[in-house]
């Protein structure tokens, strides 16, 4: 029992670490630009881990439990399906075509109708007080939106392809027997998902605090992001492309 429990507690620990690589952080911080409170912040991380999760455990059960092998070119292109999503959501963010999205699949916040009196006056007007109301009250989806909780899932669902293979083989060579593996991998999932919550909670705090303070400082972070989402991921295109042979047709791939 005693190794059981020093097993999971490994494999949470090696779960939130492995939430601070580069691509997962870059990705995080590319979407994070119109986050307002730290439960928005938390929910992104969360949601990520999800989509993560999905993807590591599918491809992780093929692997353990059916001793399913990944030849160079799939895993090759699974690696590069991540490198496309980082130039993708750099490109968005650079044009405007990130925060363009977000307003137009994000519910505008309700309207209620406020009455003033001037003197002897009195009139009524429509008004709406913006993220915050419609945090307020009502579901999930009715305070964020589809779009807002489904691309989260979606980053990391493309993000899990990457790892996966890697973590499986990692487990499968550690422990052999299958439910004790396949326990471990749900384990580490959810240390990856409790890692990105907590580092997207951080990481967000500056857009969080320049959206309502300084246009023009979120707008600086936004950019920077941008930036360094589509750097970072034309680099791991051409490593993957070329260095590993995606391309090229001389593979030289192996699950890291």
């Amino acid at each position: 029992m005693t190794q059981l429990l020093a097993l999971a507690g490994f494999g949470f620990l090696l779960g939130m670490r492995h939430a601070t690589d580069a691509d997962h952080v870059i990705a995080v911080t590319t979407i994070l630009n119109r986050s307002r409170r730290f439960l928005d912040t938390t929910l992104i991380g969360a949601l990520w881990g999800l989509g993560h999760t999905i993807t590591v455990v599918i491809v992780g059960v093929l692997i353990i439990a059916f001793n399913v092998v990944i030849p160079p070119p799939v895993g090759l292109a699974m690696e590069f399906a991540v490198a496309l999503m980082l130039i993708g959501l750099g490109i968005l963010n650079l044009t405007g075509g990130l925060r363009s999205l977000t307003e137009r699949l994000t519910p505008p916040a309700p309207l209620h109708a406020h009455e003033h009196a001037h003197g002897d006056a009195a009139h009524g007007h429509l008004h709406g007080h913006g993220s915050d109301e419609r945090l307020s009250g009502g579901g999930m989806v009715a305070r964020y939106g589809w779009y807002q909780l489904v691309r989260p899932v979606a980053v990391g669902l493309v993000h899990g392809l990457a790892g996966s293979a890697a973590v499986a083989l990692l487990v499968l060579a550690t422990i052999q027997d299958t439910s004790t593996a396949l326990a471990y991998l749900v384990i580490f999932c959810i240390g990856v998902a409790a890692g990105m919550a907590i580092l997207t909670t951080v990481i967000g705090l500056p857009f969080m605090l320049s959206s309502t303070k300084s246009t023009q400082i979120n707008r600086l972070l936004t950019i920077g992001s941008g930036i360094l989402s589509l750097a970072f991921g034309l680099l791991l295109a051409y490593e993957i492309g070329i260095v590993g042979g995606l391309f090229t047709g001389d593979f030289s791939w192996e699950p890291a």
